[in-house]
């Protein structure tokens, strides 16, 4: 520790900055840091206890001045450091030293179903978050995509908890490896936008352990998550940042969360919930940004003066506070007071490298069908595309910065390259394309600033919708392939928080640019730009869609590889693309947004599709959840430009469970990369469940004609389902069916086995 530090801090503790005694228990790293905890907390005064467990700023806490322990700064992720904003608004400060490298939107991150992927996503952002000075990240959020209007999907990682669990572990352990607190969001079933601070969720018990839950458990009981941020909605009549159920008797006594559970901006809402029921540290409240408030009003919030007030008079003892003080003197001991963090980096070429890694991994190729005649010169698909193609680039989203907008996951950066410059750097480089034109063919939001920050150039545009399809038509006679990048953005009800999205379908008339394209070149590659699935009337005539996520800094390199080839797209969707709305398990059966109250206070949202969400619902009991749906796109599906082999399946017992062996091998010509998934089938359960579930993946990297053999198992865990008499996960002996595939639709391989 620095001696001038130590010396101040014994001369304001009552030592002698000459004493050559032992430091103080607090300040000695060398003991545990439950001692130094207790030492620490006996030292504080009932003011210092008050100070620590609410905001001084808009994104600060205070420490303990007078003990020498720093105040602690926070900031939004989960995709990047949001640039430093004014202490007492959200508008940014205007600072030139805070921009960021942006990662890929965490839907891609999912898509890649790639842990290895995470914990590099999560030490590269702790190393940024180290530099700028921040303790703590507001994310990752791992709620569930559960409609695909949800403004806040991108955020998320899809709709299956097992594919959320195992992808948050090792970004909460990389992030923290930093010595930088991941604060895992929204904690929890904050599963819509709309309507966000008065929607009740009325789930059942087994819906909310066996669906919304799971990622939360893994990251706080695998990851070891130093604080969970509640949600805005409510849950059983009690809003979540104090919820009885969620925070004390599940995350703190059942799964000994030890951290820190931080509020939500604004999600406080009374003193006596917010004191007795599990919040911890308390930011927002009435300088929310939402209705500004007082400034310098934190001394006013429910954990503050008033709380103090309440003390004094006998209202409540010291427990409660106590237990709130440990928990942010474990976090700073953790993150402020540990002087064995490493040193950050902002924006260097390592972060660009690992930006543009993950998002190549995370996209999916969707479809990349077969055109020409067989007896007429042949077939070819229009992905990879080809050197000598001429290119014509349309849409919007092909000019459009992404990494601006959107809500509080918002960011400043150092560069962002855009889809159209990435395609067009490679007409001159590794990759000669013949020519790369560009027709802006629709015009959707030309706002390119958000809370202060601007992008520095223009999109703004005069020409009628009518003009500009016309002008793209033309171009597009004389192009060899036509790439339409379009889909959602980040304004208001589109992939924005604060608001779902009105519609499943395409916003700004990119349907009708679609079909007035089809009529005089079919040979299309649609990439969607989106956190969310979206309608596509017109997929039985487009040979190649492409899912382009929101891909952050290196958004269009990243899209280029792909696209060229110089990446084997290895892509899976983390959530089903449904055709329909009305196919949607939460649309189908009317539980969404929910029913208002008479007194048009609280709107309560009944989860009818229970544990039947996404693909889940597809043929399953009771009454055939969705029937014979058909989804466009099933869940885990992604395509490839080489071809895969999985064989030598062979099953093989485990204690209380069961494995399997087999061979993947790549029998293509190019090097890729294929995720094997293992669903599970209950033959004879006792309760409802779904066809099939994911329970098991894993992502084989091959040269081609390379093979490898590798094992997934079923743990008893794997095999239970939450039984709501015996509140406990239950396994059931008898008869089970287990699924190899590539998606949830494309089984190769399946057997039976029996649990005695």
């Amino acid at each position: 520790m620095n001696k001038l530090l130590v010396s101040l801090v014994l001369l304001l503790t009552g030592g002698s900055a000459k004493a050559q005694g032992p430091l103080p228990l607090y300040l000695d790293e060398r003991q545990p840091v439950e001692q130094r905890v207790e030492d620490a907390l006996r030292r504080m005064t009932l003011d210092e206890k008050i100070a620590l467990i609410h905001a001084q700023s808009k994104f600060s806490a205070p420490g303990v001045k007078r003990l020498g322990i720093p105040d602690l700064w926070t900031d939004d992720g989960p995709h990047g450091v949001r640039p430093d904003v004014l202490w007492d608004e959200w508008e940014q400060a205007g600072q030139t030293n805070d921009s960021c490298v942006a990662f890929p939107a965490l839907t891609c991150l999912a898509a890649t179903w790639n842990p290895q992927m995470a914990r590099l996503y999560g030490e590269s952002l702790g190393e940024e978050a180290l530099y700028r000075g921040k303790a703590m990240i507001l994310g990752p959020g791992v709620n569930i995509n559960r409609t695909p209007l949800g403004g806040r999907n991108f955020e998320y990682m899809g709709e299956d908890p097992l594919l959320a669990a195992r992808m948050v572990v090792p970004y909460v352990q990389g992030l923290q490896s930093k010595g930088v607190a991941a604060c895992v969001k929204h904690y929890a079933l904050n599963n819509d936008e709309e309507y966000r601070h008065q929607v009740n969720v009325k789930v059942s018990d087994r819906a909310l352990r066996e669906i919304y839950l799971p990622a939360f458990e893994a990251a706080v009981r695998e990851g070891g998550a130093w604080a969970i941020m509640g949600a805005y909605n409510l849950y059983n009549d009690q809003h979540n940042c104090h919820n009885d159920v969620l925070l004390n008797r599940i995350l703190k006594q059942e799964w000994q969360f030890d951290g820190v559970v931080v509020s939500d901006w604004g999600g406080t809402h009374n003193m006596d919930e917010a004191v007795r029921n599990g919040l911890d540290l308390e930011f927002g409240t009435w300088t929310d940004g939402l209705t500004m408030g007082a400034t310098n009003a934190y001394d006013n919030y429910y954990l503050a003066l008033g709380y103090k007030r309440a003390i004094e008079e006998g209202r409540y003892t010291t427990k409660e506070l106590d237990d709130k003080v440990r928990r942010v003197l474990r976090l700073h001991f953790r993150t402020t007071m540990n002087r064995q963090r490493p040193y950050g980096f902002l924006c260097s070429e390592a972060h660009y490298a690992a930006a543009r890694q993950i998002a190549g991994e995370g996209i999916v190729l969707l479809k990349n069908e077969s055109l020409g005649n067989p007896t007429k010169g042949g077939t070819y698909k229009l992905l990879p595309l080809r050197p000598d193609a001429r290119v014509l680039v349309v849409g919007e989203n092909a000019i459009k910065m992404m990494t601006v907008g959107g809500g509080s996951s918002s960011l400043k950066v150092q560069r962002e390259v855009l889809p159209l410059d990435g395609l067009s750097s490679l007409s001159s480089l590794l990759f000669p394309l013949s020519s790369v034109e560009y027709a802006r063919g629709y015009v959707g939001d030309t706002v390119q600033s958000y809370n202060g920050v601007t992008v520095g150039r223009s999109i703004a545009e005069s020409r009628t919708p009518a003009e500009l399809r016309a002008e793209a038509v033309e171009k597009a006679r004389q192009a060899d392939v036509v790439v339409i990048f379009g889909g959602l953005n980040k304004a208001d009800f589109q992939d924005c928080e604060g608001h779902d999205r009105r519609q499943y379908e395409l916003p700004y008339e990119q349907n009708e640019l679609v079909e007035a394209i089809l009529r005089v070149n079919r040979n299309i590659v649609f990439v969607n730009i989106s956190g969310n699935a979206v309608a596509m009337p017109w997929i039985d005539r487009v040979p190649a869609v492409v899912q382009g996520w929101f891909l952050g800094s290196e958004a269009g390199n990243a899209l280029a590889d792909v696209l060229t080839g110089r990446v084997c797209p290895s892509g899976k969707l983390p959530f089903t693309w449904f055709r329909t709305l009305d196919d949607v398990p939460a649309h189908r059966l009317g539980t969404y947004p929910g029913t208002w109250r008479p007194d048009h206070q609280i709107i309560d949202e009944e989860y009818k599709d229970d544990i039947f969400v996404g693909y889940r619902a597809i043929g399953s009991s009771p009454s055939g959840r969705l029937g014979g749906v058909t989804p466009l796109f099933p869940f885990g599906h992604g395509l490839s430009y080489t071809t895969f082999q999985i064989s030598n399946v062979n099953p093989f017992p485990i204690a209380d469970g069961q494995g399997v062996r087999l061979t993947v091998t790549n029998t293509g010509s190019t090097a890729g990369a294929e995720t094997v998934q293992l669903y599970l089938s209950d033959l004879k359960a006792s309760v409802p469940r779904p066809v099939k579930e994911l329970k098991a993946f894993q992502k084989v990297f091959l040269q081609p004609g390379e093979s490898k053999t590798i094992e997934l198992t079923l743990d008893r865990h794997a095999l239970s389902f939450w039984d709501e008499t015996s509140a406990q996960w239950k396994a059931e002996p008898g008869d089970f069916k287990a699924h190899i595939g590539i998606s949830s639709d494309d089984i190769v391989s399946s057997f039976r086995f029996t649990l005695n």
